[in-house]
């Protein structure tokens, strides 16, 4: 990584300035994480630039923001500030009392224009601008009681498995935190409030199936040592961390996508790829397939009432 205070990178039409490329965003910590600077993130978006655009271009975005690394400040940004370059989209959608003003990511330069302004991890709106109440991504987050990854690996089987029997495709994808997200692409027909409680219905069979080890409830207190199956990001102005971004902890842990053969691996963890090897595992296309294979909802709940009798 080259000093000085600036370094100028250029995407398809558009070159831009990265501001001090070597301040320190990830410092080194226990475990061995390593450090890594912004000029290092801006390197990694230009890599995994290919892999992760399909998955953000026409949704609205929450920034999360860390001007001075992950041990300083954080800030959730839903507004686009008037600064933003003319040439980065944007979308405003409705809210309680008004409107927002979301950015929006379409290519290579907004990718790396966001790196450079320390936005370390996208997170995306289910729904697409032109279309944000209906949206096409259904998402169960697997959040385990602690740091137990072989409690979410078990649940995604189990959750796979009944999505099959739905005759609803599926993708993993490592949170680069503690658990997994289990991806379900929707024909985009129905609202929110629709595919919230369609999701919160295949949650509660399964855990009606499996209640030692699973839990649909959202209190802590209520959840003992089982996993929480976690739909509440299936709702309108709610967001999911998008494929292949940067989490804001040591090492630099990246939210992968996998496929279901990968979940068997014993070196499987939620934090397993970070910006040094995410990329390699991108190039695997883990998903290749998967988001085509969109399902109508009306179908699959159907056979759900049938499998609950």
């Amino acid at each position: 990584m080259s000093g000085g205070t600036a370094r100028t990178v250029r995407a398809g039409r558009h070159t831009g300035e990265v501001h001090r490329p070597d301040k320190v965003l990830f410092p080194k910590g226990e475990g061995g994480a390593q450090e890594y600077t912004k000029g290092d993130l801006v390197d990694y978006h230009r890599a995994a630039a290919p892999f992760m655009l399909p998955h953000l271009r026409g949704r609205p975005l929450m920034l999360e923001r860390h001007p001075d690394g992950v041990d300083g400040p954080r800030f959730m940004q839903k507004n686009t500030p008037e600064h933003y370059p003319d040439w980065i989209n944007r979308v405003e959608v409705g809210k309680e009392g008004g409107t927002v003003c979301h950015t929006v990511c379409d290519d290579s330069a907004t990718l790396l224009y966001l790196a450079d302004q320390a936005a370390l991890t996208l997170h995306r709106w289910l729904s697409r601008a032109g279309q944000v109440d209906r949206p096409d991504r259904m998402v169960f987050d697997l959040d385990p009681a602690g740091d137990d990854f072989e409690a979410v690996r078990e649940a995604a089987w189990l959750l796979g498995e009944l999505l099959d029997e739905l005759k609803l495709a599926s993708a993993l994808m490592t949170t680069g935190s503690r658990g997994l997200h289990v991806v379900v692409p929707l024909k985009g027909h129905q609202a929110f409030a629709d595919v919230r409680e369609f999701a919160r219905e295949v949650a509660e069979a399964l855990a009606a199936a499996h209640p030692d080890r699973l839990t649909t409830a959202a209190r802590k207190k209520d959840r003992g040592d089982r996993l929480y199956l976690d739909i509440q990001r299936n709702a309108y102005a709610q967001t999911a961390v998008a494929p292949f971004t940067v989490r804001a902890l040591p090492g630099a842990p990246v939210a992968t996508p996998i496929s279901w053969d990968q979940l068997d691996d014993p070196a499987l963890h939620a934090r397993r790829w970070t910006i040094a090897d995410a990329v390699d595992q991108a190039r695997t296309r883990p998903w290749a397939g998967v988001m085509s294979r969109a399902r109508a909802m009306g179908p699959a709940r159907r056979r759900l009432n049938v499998l609950r009798g």
